[in-house]
């Protein structure tokens, strides 16, 4: 066999198993850095209560220094944190402007964008039935924008579990509306005290004191869209 003839069939002779270790080396070192790359999925979102109190010890606050800030009893804020009452509403709204923060960004968190879409598979319910102590608060969010930024409204699914008998009326500034999608609802706005069914709406200015329990037995599903005009 010539020279030539070596050096040829030495060229077409298959990689070694070290050269293959190599190229997988390089390979797997090309795939980390593709998974470092792609974005991290988001922490779950954290109940209302326990953003509520971590907003409130980011910014250096006591309960003493949210309710007087809120107006608020210190014990209904603290069952709020301890997730054993879920707000009204009005409350969140308080505690949004007390807290200098949306009201939606208490039920989720994120990235804010120009626009946000939320579909119904991945609405996911930002507060809980309290029931631990008996409180008589049984509201439940779903945040429809929860990450839509420079906005003026904050939209909810807001299903209402349980009459809340000791709950007084809240006031603050804004409008509010509210569609009824299932079950009956009582709706106190001032001295007036409408019932309401599904298909049925009410928009009344959030400085009238004002109130929303469901009316008889089940629970009661609303659509609320929250206006405020000094964000």
């Amino acid at each position: 066999m010539s020279p030539d003839d070596r050096t040829r069939e030495r060229m077409e002779e298959p990689r070694t198993f070290g050269d293959s270790d190599r190229q997988g080396d390089y390979l797997r070192g090309v795939d980390q850095v593709a998974r470092a790359a792609q974005p991290k999925s988001e922490a779950p979102d954290l109940p209302v209560g326990q953003r509520v109190r971590q907003i409130r010890e980011q910014k250096g606050l006591t309960l003493t220094d949210l309710a007087q800030r809120t107006g608020l009893m210190e014990q209904f804020l603290a069952d709020i944190e301890a997730e054993t009452a879920s707000p009204p509403l009005g409350v969140l709204v308080k505690l949004g402007k007390a807290l200098g923060m949306k009201m939606g960004t208490l039920i989720a968190s994120g990235e804010e964008r120009p626009y946000t879409v939320v579909r119904s598979s991945e609405r996911q319910a930002m507060s809980r039935l309290s029931s631990q102590r008996g409180t008589a608060y049984g509201y439940s969010y779903q945040s429809l924008a929860p990450k839509k930024k420079n906005r003026s409204m904050d939209p909810f699914v807001v299903t209402l579990e349980q009459a809340a008998q000791d709950v007084p009326p809240s006031a603050h500034e804004g409008e509010e509306f509210i569609f009824v999608l299932e079950g009956s609802m009582e709706a106190l706005v001032g001295e007036t005290m409408e019932i309401l069914g599904p298909g049925d709406s009410i928009y009344y200015d959030s400085s009238e004191p004002h109130l929303l329990r469901p009316h008889g037995e089940g629970p009661t599903r609303i659509l609320a869209v929250i206006y405020s005009q000094d964000r």
